[in-house]
C-alpha cells in the first residue's frame, strides 16, 4: 500500500505535542492590530494548543504526526 499523503496546509501551520497535542498560532494576529485592545494582543503572543474537536481534524490530514 501507497504512503499516505500530509496535507500541506497542515504541515505549514501545525505541529505536535510529545503528548500527543496539537500546537498552533493564536488567531486574530494578521493585521487589524490597531483596533485590537492590548490586552487580546498580549494574550494572543505565541501558541495555543487546539480544543479536542479541532484536533480530531487536523490530525485526520497528518496521519503520520501522531
Amino acid at each position: 500500500m501507497p504512503k499516505m499523503k500530509t496535507k500541506s496546509s497542515c504541515k505549514k501551520r501545525f505541529k505536535t505535542t510529545a503528548s500527543g497535542r496539537v500546537v498552533a498560532a493564536q488567531a486574530g494576529k494578521q493585521h487589524g492590530m490597531i483596533k485590537r485592545s492590548n490586552k487580546f494582543l498580549r494574550n494572543a503572543r505565541g501558541t495555543t494548543t487546539l480544543a479536542a474537536a479541532d484536533e480530531k481534524i487536523v490530525k485526520s490530514m497528518m496521519p503520520y504526526a501522531r
